[in-house]
């Protein structure tokens, strides 16, 4: 189906792929695995024709040379791409979306392909989504079946997936892996790419490893340990995914009375001791981010106090954004592509942008001691980079949350709210993360972390609660919990007596 051979991209000084090569058959599900910043964006993007190739490298699609000079092209011979950060009109209705710029007009005038929209979302398992929905109103899951019903819609050949179940529940993901293998009894090749391994032995046939923008590794899935997988990734063994940093929690740090918002159904009370790493588990919507949302003063509390290392409790509702970072607590948003990053602005400035002050005398900013702190933390954090002054926008999605992780530690917060911190990380750095979270603690932090991979809290956390519907579980060391238990909750709300 297709094949690459010797594939170069240089932007400027950076050599972002150095003769990689691939191959994929027709229906086959092909893995396509790196540590971020590896090269799997910048070739992905070479395929969908958003990038061009640096001359000399082969491209050949069905037997055939093939070299697209844009999107279009791409998408006219069959290759469809879906980013991980979703394209999608929210204001456009379902079949809008997915016909966007395949409409078919007579004298000026848009017809109707309903039927044809129809069919694709019954193929899909979709039959409660309307041709007529707003894609605005849509979750997560529903968003990522119309991408694909827009695949194919257009037909396409090849479909490239860059990390979709990153945002999914663990239902939408099964629901996602069987639409898949539907793809692939219809003869349509996947180019699957993602950090979680487990998925990748689940879904995926086939493979290729990509470290510093070069192919490393290729072969059948069923044949390679995991532990092959992440050693061709970082050419190194990691030999502890969930690092321990000697750490024992302390007196109080936040305590959260009674507090009530639209998002969350019940009045919802917790404490957090400085040096506890606390993991909230659930499914997505069950309220999670909604609930540091609140404390953080991003959405409107109703009711509740907030008390922050033992002084007097303030009213949730009062907090704002401003006056929450002003009481030593910090947040770190699961959607950076929205709220926690100025695309237009450099990696440096990202990492200062909110903490100025420290760099202002008189009303100037000392831009050499700023771009100083920032060069230590892109350092400390390990992101991938020209250096500073590099654009955010043109980094990979897991070293822009590595730029929002040292903005954090910049500010050198009390309470730290963590929303997804691994979103898009790779196995290699995610240890990294881990060890970072662990010395926080051992720090005097108090650490709130919430994910939807719940090897990850079960790993890192020294308590955890689940949360379902907008109502919190109570606070358990994780010693205390099962993976079975904790989806109880997450699923039906009720719970055991701990004995």
């Amino acid at each position: 189906m297709l094949q690459l051979r010797n594939i170069h991209k240089t932007f400027g000084s950076v050599k972002a792929l150095r003769g990689v090569s691939l191959s994929v058959g027709k229906g086959e599900i092909h893995a396509v695995i790196g540590e971020n910043g590896a090269g799997k964006s910048t070739l992905m993007k070479i395929l969908s024709g958003a990038t061009q190739p640096d001359p000399g490298g082969v491209i050949r699609l069905e037997e055939k040379s093939w070299h697209p000079r844009n999107p279009a092209e791409g998408r006219m011979a069959g290759i469809a791409m879906i980013y991980q950060e979703l394209n999608l009109a929210p204001h456009l209705t379902v079949e809008e979306n997915v016909l966007l710029g395949m409409e078919i007009s007579r004298r000026g005038i848009v017809q109707s392909q309903t039927r044809k929209v129809r069919e694709a979302l019954d193929w899909l398992e979709q039959s409660e989504l309307s041709p007529g929905d707003i894609v605005g109103k849509l979750g997560i899951g529903k968003k990522q079946m119309v991408e694909i019903a827009r695949a194919l819609v257009a037909d396409a050949r090849l479909i490239i997936m860059d990390e979709p179940t990153s945002s999914l529940s663990a239902e939408d993901t099964q629901v996602l892996f069987r639409v898949i293998r539907k793809l692939r009894e219809k003869g349509i090749s996947v180019l699957y790419i993602s950090h979680f391994l487990e998925e990748i032995k689940e879904i995926c046939e086939t493979y290729t490893v990509l470290r510093d923008g070069e192919t490393v590794a290729t072969g059948q899935v069923a044949d390679t340990e995991t532990e092959t997988l992440i050693s061709h990734m970082i050419g190194r063994k990691v030999d502890d995914l969930y690092p321990y940093h000697p750490h024992e929690p302390g007196e109080p740090a936040l305590d959260v009375s009674h507090l009530s918002a639209d998002s969350l159904s019940g009045d919802l009370s917790f404490s957090l001791r400085k040096g506890e790493i606390l993991g909230i588990a659930g499914l997505v919507g069950a309220g999670r981010s909604e609930t540091v949302r609140t404390i953080f003063g991003l959405e409107k509390a109703q009711n509740g106090t907030i008390s922050v290392a033992g002084q007097p409790a303030v009213s949730a509702a009062w907090l704002s954004p401003r006056k929450a970072l002003g009481h030593g607590l910090d947040l770190l948003s699961e959607n950076r592509k929205e709220e926690g990053l100025a695309l237009n602005m450099s990696i440096g400035a990202n990492i200062t942008l909110s903490a100025l002050r420290s760099y202002a005398r008189l009303g100037f900013i000392n831009l050499r001691k700023e771009a100083e702190s920032a060069r230590k933390w892109i350092d400390t954090i390990n992101v991938k980079c020209r250096d500073e002054e590099q654009s955010i926008r043109h980094l990979s999605g897991g070293n822009q949350q590595k730029a929002c992780i040292a903005r954090l530690l910049h500010h050198d917060s009390d309470v730290l709210f963590l929303d997804e911190p691994t979103r898009g990380i790779d196995v290699g750095s995610k240890a990294e993360i881990y060890r970072m979270i662990h010395q926080l603690a051992a720090r005097g932090k108090a650490i709130v972390v919430i994910s939807s991979y719940l090897p990850e809290l079960m790993g890192i956390c020294d308590s955890l609660a689940v949360m379902h519907r907008g109502t919190l579980s109570p606070v358990r060391p994780v010693t205390n919990w099962t993976r079975q238990e904790v989806m109880r909750y997450a699923t039906s709300g009720t719970l055991n007596e701990l004995i």
